[in-house]
């Protein structure tokens, strides 16, 4: 077996995985959430930026597809971790100390199990349009000679209903739990770390994940409570 084999089935070589698929992960996420919210500028906009995206044509499908892989090996490395140290120690302690741990740390797993279902469901809703409201993804916009899929009404549409909005909150908060503990074990993963600037990291894990949870969800309350509205 090669040591490059060796290094992957490790626990080591599997951390590291975990921490190099989370921090594309994380670019990823950062990305989404400043592409839309443009839909607070306007319709044109939001369908602009759509449109950039669907423009890319193969690239854009290159992007997904590496995004999904990332995905499974991420969780495929955290599953893999679990294992093991569950191998490691088949004896369960009879009293758990927990001074060191997070619920955030905790529930890591289950938190981003919930996070990938739910952007499935996502997926399906707004970019392949498999999901429970199709006549949200069928809306289209007449532009300059030819129709579009008109994603800012889409969007809203979708988040002017309270129980998507509210599983898109709700999802937004394990995120940002799995964020908030991700972001800085990724760094101490890597061995980017240093006295200097430890104390920097572990204020921008919370702050990332607030940010992210603040951005995300500003979108679908606004459009619940009807300060973005569909333009007819």
């Amino acid at each position: 077996m090669s040591w490059f084999a060796k290094y992957i089935k490790s626990s080591v070589g599997a951390k590291h995985i975990m921490a190099i698929t989370g921090l594309m992960l994380v670019g990823f996420v950062l990305a989404h959430m400043l592409g839309n919210l443009q839909i607070f500028i306007g319709r044109d906009a939001l369908n602009g930026y759509a449109e950039s995206l669907k423009a890319l044509g193969p690239i854009l499908w290159i992007m997904r597809i590496g995004l999904i892989v990332a995905v499974v090996i991420h969780i495929w490395s955290a599953v893999r971790l679990t294992t093991m140290n569950a191998a490691a120690r088949p004896v369960k302690y009879k009293v758990v100390h927990r001074e060191k741990s997070t619920f955030a740390s905790r529930v890591m797993i289950w938190s981003g199990i919930i996070v990938l279902a739910f952007l499935v469901f996502h997926l399906m809703q707004f970019t392949f349009g498999g999901g429970p409201f199709p006549d949200d993804f069928n809306q289209l916009q007449q532009m300059e000679g030819y129709d579009r899929h008109d994603v800012f009404n889409m969007v809203v549409s979708g988040f002017s209903r309270a129980p998507v909005t509210i599983a898109y909150v709700i999802a937004m908060f394990l995120l940002c739990l799995h964020l908030k503990h991700g972001i800085g074990s990724l760094f101490q993963t890597l061995g980017i770390n240093h006295p200097k600037f430890n104390g920097l990291i572990k204020m921008a894990a919370p702050g990332i994940a607030v940010l992210v949870f603040i951005g995300n969800v500003s979108m679908p309350i606004a459009c619940l409570a009807g300060w973005v509205k569909v333009v007819v």
